[in-house]
């Protein structure tokens, strides 16, 4: 069979909800395309092994171009390549981002997407600890739980803000979202809660609904403007799949622009630069790339402090304002780590623990664009990290907040020496140096598909790509700007609320013509 409903490229955060979602009735066929391979590792199971699974075949594993706001350091990427795509690798923590966030989407010219649109979708997903309420559901195919047990550090850390005027928050996607707790997580019984886990393998015998790992997807196809299937690499060999009604494209703020500019849809310069037809100038695509920036304070411990099997790491958190803006999403999130969590060229061996300040609204834009017209090449990408000279205040004023916290007596038990960036590292001068030698993604690019209506947007508020017909792009990539925490559960909500929207125009059938096969 080469003839679907739909085909849903990316079985990641919002490809597996999509798939799902769509092929609940029975009747509506989907073909779901993951160019990585089922999660084989122990690795993806046991929280604490999420970092031992960057550079594995499970990762695309890729990298910034020398960023010149960082010494021209190139900077790791990693994105899962892998059923359950970056939610199978990540840290698993489930944030879903401040109420600001999503009515400053709508005030950007997306209806539909304010706090209030969105939160039944995140309600609608989750499964959540404590039980249902205003801001949660219990109903939902994702797990999501406190830590099991978490470090003596982390729950100190919580302590320490809280004596220092901070208000404890014991559930930062509730009410409000400032304050220090420990993070929640997507965990099901101890172990990892991938969005394949949580939506793709319990429906794996839908007959209607067909699965294919290993499958580079090469190229979209068109009569005219007309997506009418795609065009993949399984097992050595070229296939072609063709809809009835829509692609779904779903694979990431990094490989979603690049496979757009690969089929013709992108800067016509740019691409007519690599001998691509050009279906349609988007000049949009591939730009407003947005990341979350972070660095680190590191102390080496008194004390073992080994975290659990069960740990995520990164198991503390504090929202803040350091503006004072209360009627603003924070700008600072800060993570504590009951280990040396701390840039390579400031390693120590033995126990430590560390917190790490992220700017949760750089003003720094990047870009994501091909390298060739081959898809087997790694696209740029550039992040411009630390372009914004207000993102470099911020990352000052955090570490000086992390040291307040540390100094606190609550610390006193376990506080060795701060190894990074040292005690001697005091003036803003050196904070700025050290910041630009040893500050690192915290792994959450967006924003190279913008949805919006304006010249720079790629798809309108429903998702669908400027321009041409029968595509969509259903991920983070969407996001006309950051979320505020991590963006693992953004995304997810994003494939709820798209698969209502393909849903709802699915009722009116697209009479395709009849298709030979294309070259």
């Amino acid at each position: 069979m080469n003839q679907y409903d739909y085909v849903v490229i990316g079985a990641g955060s919002a490809g597996c909800v999509v798939a799902n979602r769509l092929t609940e009735d029975g009747k509506t066929t989907v073909l779901l395309l993951e160019a990585g391979n089922p999660p084989n590792l122990p690795e993806h199971e046991v929280p604490l092994g999420w970092v031992k699974l960057w550079g594995t075949e499970a990762d695309w594993a890729y990298f910034t171009e020398e960023e010149p706001y960082l010494n021209g350091r190139k900077i790791y990427c990693p994105r899962g390549k892998v059923l359950g795509g970056s939610s199978s690798i990540n840290a698993m923590i489930y944030i879903r981002g401040n109420c600001h966030d999503y009515d400053r989407w709508q005030e950007l010219g997306n209806p539909g997407w304010s706090y209030e649109d969105v939160l039944p979708y995140f309600k609608k997903s989750e499964n959540q600890q404590h039980g249902a309420s205003e801001f949660h559901g219990v109903d939902g195919e994702l797990s999501v739980t406190d830590p099991i047990a978490p470090a003596v550090t982390s729950q100190r850390f919580v302590e320490a803000a809280v004596a220092l005027g901070y208000k404890r928050n014991l559930d930062f996607n509730g009410e409000q979202q400032e304050g220090a707790g420990l993070y929640q997580l997507t965990i099901k019984d101890g172990k990892r809660h991938s969005t394949a886990a949580a939506f793709l393998v319990p429906i794996l015998d839908r007959p209607n609904l067909r699965v294919t790992t290993g499958a580079l997807v090469t190229r979209l196809l068109f009569e005219g403007t007309r997506t009418v299937g795609v065009e993949y690499i399984h097992q050595g060999t070229i296939h072609q799949s063709f809809v009835q009604q829509e692609v779904i494209l779903s694979a990431g703020a990094i490989d979603s622009p690049k496979l757009l500019m690969l089929s013709g849809i992108g800067n016509a310069e740019h691409l007519r630069s690599l001998d691509i037809p050009v279906v349609v100038n988007l000049p949009g695509v591939g730009q407003n790339l947005q990341d979350h920036l972070h660095v680190a304070v590191a102390h080496q411990a008194t004390q073992d402090l080994q975290p659990a099997p069960t740990s995520n790491i990164a198991e503390a958190g504090l929202f803040l304002h350091t503006e004072g803006r209360l009627d603003a999403a924070p700008d600072l999130q800060l993570y504590s780590a009951p280990v040396l969590w701390t840039h390579p060229a400031y390693a120590r061996s033995g126990p430590g623990f560390a917190a790490s300040v992220c700017l949760t609204n750089p003003q720094s834009r990047g870009s994501v664009s091909l390298r060739s017209a081959s898809p087997n090449d790694s696209p740029i990408i550039r992040m411009n990290y630390l372009q914004s000279e207000s993102d470099m205040q911020k990352l000052v004023a955090g570490i000086k907040i992390i040291r307040q916290l540390f100094d606190s007596s609550i610390f006193d038990e376990f506080r060795g020496e701060e190894v990074a960036p040292g005690a001697n590292v005091t003036s803003d001068e050196a904070l700025r140096a050290y910041i630009r030698e040893t500050c690192d993604s915290v792994y959450h690019p967006v924003g190279t598909c913008k949805m919006g209506t304006d010249a720079d947007s790629v798809v309108d508020p429903e998702l669908r790509v400027h321009g041409v017909e029968g595509l969509r792009v259903v991920d983070a990539s969407i996001m006309p700007s950051l979320t505020t925490g991590n963006t693992n559960a953004p995304t997810i909500m994003i494939g709820e609320k798209a698969a209502d929207l393909i849903k709802a125009a699915g009722r009116v059938p697209y009479q395709r013509l009849e298709l030979t096969k294309l070259s």
